[in-house]
């Protein structure tokens, strides 16, 4: 059935015009929300830079802008959630609606998480000077840790996580960041209770607010030392890390993340837009506006790391700078070795002449001289779900004024946070509330449940070695079965329903054909890739053990770690539970199917007052017209569609549903 358009604050229908607008907020907050600020960053970083930024591009091109069309299109044409989209497509398909509100319900579970940091973070801008920019003191004595990484580094891995030194030693709950998840789940939950009229009030605000803040910080960190060559190094692509299976895995999922493509929220929210809404303009527009944001955050990270590299590295010529004193200083040496610059005040040597003279002299030097290499800095800088925060921390320590940027930037991290999470919370509630009519009509007690059950899971990641769970499920748990739905949506449309039948649904409802290149994308290019993906991911998980990156306590640094039997093991368990509805909604529906076949089988040879009842008047107990409504309401087909249904045949429709739903290929 066709929704209702959103109301207003006065609970009076809006245009389709206001209507639009609102959406297209909402559009923002989907698509434009944590995951650019947060993940890709950390990914671009891990991932070789400008080859995953290529390699992003290249998916954005080919899967993403086509996969995300179709999710616009397919939720604005059949007015459904997740669930009441490929139901309609075809029964046999309800399970993708299921496995996407399950993979909606893990993404919320870390992405919560991470607003819970935020919130940590906030709640410690508020004092000068900032609590990370300088290493803490026992006694007298600087803590050895921070010495050896950085205070940035430091805060967030003693004193936000207070993490362990591998997923086996799970630790304690860190009671602060458990009081932070209460309240970021709190926070979602107040937001929720309205649905989507009071979520997409706070998209109006947390669409722009973002880029204001983004913008003065790339503006203070091209400003810094070291910023162009870390901006250098984020464009400058590595073509032999596409070999990997990791990174190509890595830049899809970050593509279906960035666009929110298989958590059924832009099906859901797309249900919403008026018929008419031209979801083609739509999807070209987010998918831009999309890629630029990241571009934006990731050169404020970039540039921030290239000082952070730039540092480590004049730090590395003050001490080999000294060494070469004292030896000059103990014994002759051949002049000849003696570098031209003054090597009695190391601050004012620059990074290039002290290597260009390690290169030729460094080796004939007792001493044991290390080169310092701005590049191998920007290698080994840090990596995972910290980045982020570790980077723009370390930009904040460096504003006059610092605390107040510091509370601006974890405030616009918490408004996208909540963003991504009302959206994510939207793919979950929307197809449950327009398939069950119960939850519908509780649908705010269905948001506190929901929400309390998150929490309850979520403490999961609030102990020491929580940080290893989300990157577990950021990597494997929420990952690979997204690939599987997207890989299930494709399928359905393109094959099962045929792209062909889709576009000139399209076309019916925009008046207009979409280019042929689509149908051709989503059957082939689409399809194949995501299959090749997947197969690739799975494969190298059986022959190559997953791995994760531990913080060492010892040594200051991040370790590579293979996980744990029992960890694959929840790994393999939280990837087929989230898979499982698609083959369980198939069976169901080819049982259901046999079983209605049969008992209508088995009344044909009944008398009247068997199976069928047969009116003796027009008028009958139960009117036609109520009969039909019901039907249409109950297969998702709009009223206003024509019924090849007889007038006759009208009369015995209760009795005849079973083999109405036989034919799975209803149209649009």
């Amino acid at each position: 059935m066709e929704k209702p358009p959103l109301p207003n604050d006065d609970d009076t229908a809006v245009t389709p015009e206001s209507q639009l607008g609102c959406l297209a907020g909402e559009d923002s907050g989907i698509s434009v929300g944590l995951g650019n600020v947060w993940r890709f960053p950390y990914l671009c970083h891990q991932n070789g830079g400008g080859a995953f930024l290529l390699l992003y591009v290249l998916l954005m091109i080919l899967v993403g802008i086509p996969l995300f069309f179709l999710e616009l299109a397919a939720g604005q044409s059949i007015r459904q959630g997740s669930i009441g989209v490929w139901k309609h497509i075809s029964p046999k398909l309800a399970g993708i609606g299921y496995s996407s509100c399950v993979v909606c319900f893990f993404v919320a579970l870390y992405y919560n998480v991470i607003i819970s940091w935020s919130l940590f973070y906030l709640g410690n801008s508020f004092q000068y000077p900032l609590p990370w920019k300088e290493c803490p003191e026992h006694g007298n004595t600087t803590v050895e840790e921070c010495v050896a990484s950085s205070p940035t580094t430091y805060f967030w891995f003693r004193k936000a996580l207070n993490i362990t030194d591998s997923i086996d030693n799970t630790g304690e709950f860190n009671h602060v960041i458990t009081c932070c998840l209460l309240a970021a789940w709190t926070i979602v939950c107040l937001g929720m209770f309205k649905g989507i009229k009071s979520s997409a009030k706070v998209m109006y605000f947390s669409s722009v607010f973002p880029y204001v803040v983004l913008l003065c910080f790339l503006i203070r960190g091209l400003m810094l030392d070291g910023a162009a060559e870390g901006i250098k190094y984020m464009f400058y692509p590595k073509l032999e890390i596409w070999g990997e299976v990791q990174v190509w895995r890595q830049a899809a999922t970050q593509v279906f993340f960035a666009l929110g493509l298989g958590f059924g929220s832009v099906i859901a929210y797309s249900s919403y837009n008026p018929r008419s809404n031209n979801c083609h303009r739509d999807a070209l527009t987010v998918s831009t506006i999309n890629f630029l944001t990241s571009v934006l955050a990731t050169l404020v990270v970039f540039a921030v790391l290239g000082f952070r590299a730039r540092e480590v590295a004049m730090r590395c010529v003050k001490d080999n700078l000294e060494k070469l004193s004292e030896q000059f200083s103990v014994g002759p040496l051949d002049r000849d070795l003696l570098p031209s610059f003054n090597i009695s005040d190391p601050s004012s040597v620059p990074l290039e002449a002290y290597r260009d003279w390690f290169k030729g002299h460094g080796a004939k030097v007792p001493g044991n001289l290390t080169d310092c290499s701005l590049e191998e800095e920007m290698n080994k800088g840090v990596e995972g779900t910290g980045l982020a925060f570790i980077a723009f921390t370390e930009a904040m320590t460096l504003f006059p004024g610092s605390p107040f940027w510091s509370a601006l930037f974890f405030l616009m991290l918490l408004n996208l946070g909540l963003s991504t999470m009302f959206g994510t919370m939207e793919g979950i509630l929307t197809p449950l509330t327009d398939n069950f009519k119960v939850l519908k009509r509780h649908k705010t007690m269905l948001t506190v449940c929901s929400c309390v059950v998150g929490f309850l899971i979520g403490m999961l990641f609030t102990q020491r070695c929580g940080n290893y769970f989300v990157m577990m499920f950021d990597d494997y748990s929420a990952t690979l079965p997204l690939i599987i739905v997207v890989v299930f949506e494709c399928f359905s449309v393109s094959w099962v329903y045929g792209a062909d039948r889709f576009l000139d649904d399209i076309e019916k409802m925009l008046h207009w054909r979409p280019p042929v290149v689509y149908k051709y994308l989503w059957k082939y290019v689409c399809l194949l890739a995501m299959l090749g993906l997947l197969g690739a991911s799975l494969l190298k998980m059986c022959f190559k053990r997953p791995t994760y990156t531990a913080w060492n306590r010892e040594t200051a640094s991040e370790v590579t770690l293979d996980y744990p039997d029992w960890a694959l093991g929840v790994l393999a368990v939280l990837i087929i539970f989230a898979t499982l509805p698609v083959p369980l909604g198939y069976i169901h529906s080819i049982l259901r199917n046999r079983t209605r076949r049969n008992s209508i089988g088995s009344g044909l040879g009944t008398d009247m007052g068997g199976v069928y009842t047969k009116c003796s008047t027009v008028e009958c107990d139960t009117p036609v017209a109520a009969l039909l409504d019901e039907h249409l309401e109950r297969n998702g087909i709009p009223k206003d569609s024509p019924s090849p249904l007889a007038e006759e045949n009208l009369r015995l429709l209760p009795q005849r549903e079973g083999a109405e739903d036989i034919d799975d290929s209803t149209s649009v």
